[in-house]
């Protein structure tokens, strides 16, 4: 999976947020704002990935459990699709 190339991360008034450029300007209305941790796995979504390499990242950069953790990627990876932001391989 990775994040659809007409969505774009991008610095708004000091806030990390996404948004929705060409075709999706049209479907999506509005931004997403992402805190530290969403902008680690938006991040590593740029490029090719799944939810085990979100994992082992946000573990190594995080002092959480790995069950909350698998939790919290898992929801946000959800989100994302619900959003039309995923697109799968």
């Amino acid at each position: 999976m990775k994040i659809n190339e007409n969505f774009l991360l991008r610095d708004v008034a000091g806030q990390k947020v996404v948004l929705p450029v060409g075709e999706a300007a049209e479907r999506f209305n509005g931004m997403i704002r992402l805190n530290d941790t969403g902008i680690l796995l938006w991040t590593l979504l740029e490029q090719e990935t799944n939810e085990e390499a979100l994992l082992a990242a946000m573990l190594k950069e995080y002092e959480i459990d790995e069950e909350t953790a698998r939790a919290d990627i898992h929801r946000f990876v959800e989100t994302l699709r619900k959003a039309g932001i995923l697109e799968e391989a």
